[in-house]
């Protein structure tokens, strides 16, 4: 836990800084580093601040589907979009919880009317416009545990 809090504060972080930070070799470091990717655990990406890019309209959308069947291939369709940015499927009023990021309304739009709204099963949609990010973060692990003890002990 105490790596990947290091990797989650800076991603490109040597295994020399992160080794001497914990009082372990650097060995150690790249060997437990090794072992949380190869067990799918743990993957390195860049985040980009989507303002600086250009990318200025980006939402959450909810489908529902009809019939449910055909919910894997909805969300197959949806993850290869290029705008797809997260696909998840959810309980309660809809069924498939995805984020897309878009040039602009009229990317955004476009995505909707002539994508998103035509793949076999979509039979509805809500939109949420996202206006401020305040925070994008992975939560420290051992701070969530944490969290999650305290909040869940019996009174």
């Amino acid at each position: 836990h105490e790596i990947i809090a290091h990797l989650i504060d800076d991603g490109r972080k040597s295994f020399k800084d992160i080794a001497e930070a914990l009082d372990v070799s650097a060995g150690t470091v790249r060997n437990r580093f090794t072992r949380l990717q190869e067990q799918g655990t743990l993957r390195v990406v860049g985040f980009v601040d989507l303002d600086q890019a250009g990318i200025n309209a980006y939402a959450t959308i909810y489908l529902r589907v009809n019939p449910s069947r055909l919910l894997d291939s909805v969300m197959r369709e949806l993850e290869a979009l290029p705008e797809t940015a997260f696909v998840a499927m959810v309980a309660g009023e809809y069924d498939i919880h995805v984020d897309v990021h878009c040039l602009n309304n009229a990317h955004l739009t476009a995505l909707l009317r002539k994508k998103i709204h035509q793949i076999e099963g979509v039979t509805d949609t809500q939109t949420t416009m996202v206006l401020k990010i305040q925070t994008y973060s992975q939560p420290l692990l051992a701070d969530l545990k944490e969290s999650a003890e305290m909040l869940t002990q019996e009174s």
